[in-house]
């Protein structure tokens, strides 16, 4: 076949966003990978458009988005994002100007996390081995306790009130559970674990469960189970094996997500997906360890949490193929000790990435 019949490879448009602290560093990383991987393979090509919003942008002008910031991101196949939070800015300050201002007017309402033991990394679980620990949780994304409502009154006074109201409708409790079953369905072991706190929440909480039974109804291959929030912190520790899909509210999924990276070995390997399943909107993807700036500028943030980002949003572009390599040449990597000090080794950050850059070029090069 001569070059000029060769078919024309997908270009996706690809909105970079590196914001703060350690972010600008494994995206960066996270970009050189990427580009490797789609010249070696030949199948799609990427291009990305930087956007400098982050807290800087913000203590210059007053605002993370500028005007019609929103209406530039939509022209894009999806968005990869950094982190977001400075020091010197209070930090609900930063969410809402920037990671929740893009979140929630694109209806990315599945906040979707997955967590595994990779092969070369340990588990502070004892006896805890790969593959007994493989969960993807679901986090509702849009509502919930962090819908935004609430004030303040009299303020500076004894009497002084505040109130952070919790939202919960039944459009959007269905539609989250509904994407968790359709998620567990798709995986080998087809079991759901629903999460509340219905016990004292007697609300909001309940509607959570009713939903579920009903919404289960729909999925009879599915086995699902449910759980109080502070007992699935027991369970998460002592049965790890026991679980697989998990979904959950706004806050409880949050923080469960963060207990479930640090059993898997490290925060810096988590990723996240926030997903508008009706792709109206672009969907954003980002790693889950926030700006870190203690170790910022360092050159020892952990990468892999955005690459295993990126190989998500690649399986969310149609490139399964691709996100499935990327995410086990990243394995392989952390397989040969190359990992940097949050899983017990001394690669920087650079060498990493340089590793995954090689192991992609020599896995799924031309000859291969």
């Amino acid at each position: 076949m001569s070059p000029s019949a060769l078919p024309a490879s997908k270009t996706y448009n690809i909105a970079s966003i590196p914001a703060d602290g350690i972010g600008p560093e494994v995206v960066d990383a996270a970009i050189a990978v990427l580009k490797t991987l789609s010249e070696t393979l030949g199948s799609f090509d990427i291009d990305f458009t930087h956007y400098d919003w982050s807290s800087e942008t913000y203590k210059k002008t007053g605002k993370y988005i500028p005007d019609g910031g929103l209406e530039q991101l939509k022209k894009h196949d999806a968005i990869l994002f950094g982190a977001v939070g400075a020091p010197d800015v209070p930090d609900h300050i930063s969410l809402w100007g920037l990671r929740l201002a893009i979140c929630q007017p694109f209806q990315q309402y599945a906040n979707v996390r997955p967590t595994k033991v990779f092969r070369g990394t340990q588990s502070p679980l004892r006896n805890c081995k790969p593959g007994e620990l493989d969960w993807v949780i679901i986090r509702e994304n849009s509502e919930g306790e962090y819908a935004g409502q609430g004030g303040r009154s009299h303020r500076g006074q004894a009497w002084e009130t505040a109130t952070e109201v919790s939202i919960f409708t039944r459009h959007a409790v269905e539609r989250i559970i509904r994407f968790a079953f359709e998620t567990a369905q798709k995986r080998p072991r087809k079991l759901l674990t629903v999460v509340t706190k219905s016990n004292a929440q007697r609300n909001g909480m309940v509607l959570w469960d009713e939903v579920a039974a009903e919404v289960a109804k729909d999925f009879p291959d599915v086995t699902q189970d449910k759980m109080l929030v502070d007992a699935m912190t027991c369970r998460m520790v002592l049965q790890p094996q026991s679980l697989d899909t998990i979904v959950a509210t706004n806050l409880h999924a949050d923080i469960l997500s963060d207990l479930a990276a640090a059993l898997a070995g490290s925060i810096g390997i988590a990723p996240t997906s926030n997903l508008d399943p009706t792709r109206q909107n672009p969907s954003m993807f980002e790693p889950i360890h926030g700006s870190a700036f203690d170790i910022t500028g360092k050159g020892v943030a952990n990468p892999v949490a955005t690459f295993w980002t990126s190989a998500e949003m690649l399986e969310w572009l149609g490139e399964a193929d691709a996100a499935k390599k990327l995410l086990d040449a990243t394995e392989r990597v952390c397989e040969k000790g190359v990992v940097t000090a949050d899983l017990g080794g001394t690669a920087k950050t650079v060498d990493v990435t340089n590793a995954v850059i090689e192991e992609i070029k020599s896995s799924y090069g031309k000859s291969k």
